[in-house]
């Protein structure tokens, strides 16, 4: 059997060392070597076309590609395709932008659609690019396609793709008006003391820093509740350190505090603001206390505050995930989290070279448990569901004008 993975490994290795001829005769050795189906593995674990090893294989038998030889004559080769097609990289970005899957807490980022179809799909857009253009393209914007794992949750809602682009349609409108949109959610609760952190950090050989053995909660430095705020197009995030439970009126009260220290300055002629958010939790869509206390920040700033929720079961997918906690948790990796105030600390040295910055703040308020909302309440809401998905996507407008 061909050992297809050893192919790719030595490959990876040489390749920044090689020219394009040197490539050519490396996969032809190779395919030499592995025998019957080699030019087929080869093909896979490297890349190189079938045809190029082909022509390897000749050079080899005929030694007609002597050292110090020109890789290609003067002035042969193609100019990039992006160079030829200006907006083909963009054009690919955007495609593949709404379907980024995975796990949050992880760099690495890949696509749900296959080289093949986004090929189809740029040809739509007038564009000519391959499968593997295609795959090298990806390669350089930072994807990698991907096999099927077992991260699914719960089922797939038939208009799951269709609220998708509604959302990044309604994100898109407000940021070509200057309005602000944000992306919000309360990252996973960690214990505040000496606690294994996830990760590895460096120290001095056979030093590991000592941390308890048993994950109980130290009563007088209880938790932490990091709720994020991200600005999607300052590329900016606000975390709302809480001490006590997530509720409704904390989610609120964290987009209020974003509000007052950065969103103000930054859109100070906003009339609209635009909230993403999961489909459950302290911001969920069935949540009557989240919509009431959105009632009270919409009059409070007599702005209309629109909401788009994830469909159900794609929490992974929301824009806080992979743009500001991701950062945060690799930033803190293997650090244990020893107070609130270093808590605060780590957040708020997290940068990425895309120029994220995140400012973090400790509320130390104390959020009630089991607020109940009557059908009064909620008749007097100011809220417009739109025609799509109304439960999904709805606007809550100030009850009377700002004054």
């Amino acid at each position: 059997m061909i050992d297809i993975a050893a192919i790719k490994s030595r490959f990876e290795a040489l390749e920044p060392f090689l020219t394009e001829r040197d490539r050519r005769l490396f996969a032809a050795g190779e395919a030499r070597a592995a025998g019957r189906g080699g030019i087929a593995a080869v093909s896979v674990a490297t890349g190189i076309a079938r045809s190029t090893i082909g022509r390897g294989l000749v050079d080899l038998r005929l030694g007609t590609t002597p050292f110090g030889a020109r890789v290609r004559r003067s002035g042969g080769g193609s100019k990039p395709a992006t160079e030829i097609q200006p907006g083909l990289l963009d054009a690919l970005n955007t495609l593949v932008e709404s379907s980024i899957r995975g796990d949050p807490e992880a760099p690495l980022r890949w696509v749900s659609k296959s080289q093949r179809h986004l090929s189809a799909a740029l040809a739509e857009r007038g564009f000519t690019a391959g499968q593997k253009l295609v795959g090298r393209l990806l390669k350089k914007l930072g994807f990698s396609l991907q096999a099927n794992s077992k991260t699914r949750e719960g089922t797939n809602h038939p208009d799951r793709n269709a609220q998708f682009d509604h959302i990044s349609a309604q994100v898109k409108a407000f940021q070509a008006a200057g309005e602000p949109a944000i992306s919000v959610d309360t990252k996973k609760k960690e214990l505040v003391g000496d606690f294994k952190n996830g990760g590895r950090e460096l120290r001095p050989k056979g030093q590991p820093e000592p941390v308890r053995v048993h994950d109980f909660m130290i009563p007088e430095l209880g938790k932490a509740v990091p709720y994020g705020v991200y600005d999607i197009a300052a590329n900016t995030g606000w975390i709302n350190l809480g001490i006590n439970h997530d509720t409704a009126v904390f989610a609120v009260e964290s987009i209020r505090r974003w509000w007052y220290e950065l969103g103000a300055s930054r859109y100070p002629a906003a009339s609209k603001l635009l909230i993403n958010a999961d489909c459950g939790g302290s911001n969920g869509v069935r949540v009557r206390l989240w919509k009431r206390e959105l009632q009270v920040l919409a009059d409070e700033l007599g702005i209309a505050i629109s909401v788009c929720h994830l469909p159900p079961g794609t929490s992974k997918w929301n824009r806080v995930e992979h743009k500001l906690f991701a950062f945060i948790t690799q930033n803190w990796r293997g650090k244990p989290l020893v107070s609130h105030e270093v808590i605060v600390q780590l957040i708020a040295s997290t940068t990425t070279k895309t120029g994220l910055s995140i400012a973090c703040r400790i509320d130390r308020g104390d959020y009630e448990k089991g607020i109940k909302i009557t059908n009064a309440e909620m008749a007097s809401l100011n809220i417009q569901h739109a025609d799509f998905h109304g439960e999904w996507n709805y606007t809550i407008r100030p009850r009377k004008a700002k004054l």
